[in-house]
């Protein structure tokens, strides 16, 4: 089994599919590697050499930044955005309030159906 940046790549797949599975990675970067590493794209990833496994694994901690770091990475500039306070941050800060209020909306439709009929009344500096 071919294991390349801590993921066990699945055998019955081809190179160009298989390397995708690796956090970061995506079609046009699995075929970006493959060229590197001189390999057919179409290949399955039970063929592949020891050799060949090596010049991927190779190219790709060399090059990549992929998994546990990426994750890394990205989660500190989640949080950063989060500290400064902009408005992207925000946006992470209040993602659970939404996940929260929709069973709630969803309870409560036949008792919503007199209330829409009268005007709520209007707060003060509004």
């Amino acid at each position: 089994m071919a294991r390349v940046a801590g993921v066990d790549l699945p055998r019955e797949k081809r190179g160009e599919v298989a390397i995708t599975y690796i956090y970061g990675i995506g079609r046009s970067t699995a075929r970006r590697i493959l060229n590197r590493a001189n390999m057919d794209p179409n290949k399955r990833v039970k063929a592949w050499s020891e050799d060949e496994v090596g010049r991927i694994r190779d190219i790709i901690e060399r090059e990549l930044k992929v998994e546990g770091d990426l994750r890394r990475e990205v989660s500190m500039n989640v949080k950063r955005l989060m500290d400064i306070g902009c408005y992207r941050g925000i946006r992470h800060q209040t993602r659970g309030v939404m996940i929260k209020k929709k069973p709630a909306a969803a309870a409560a439709p036949a008792a919503a159906a007199p209330a829409a009929a009268a005007p709520a009344p209007k707060k003060a500096g509004a």
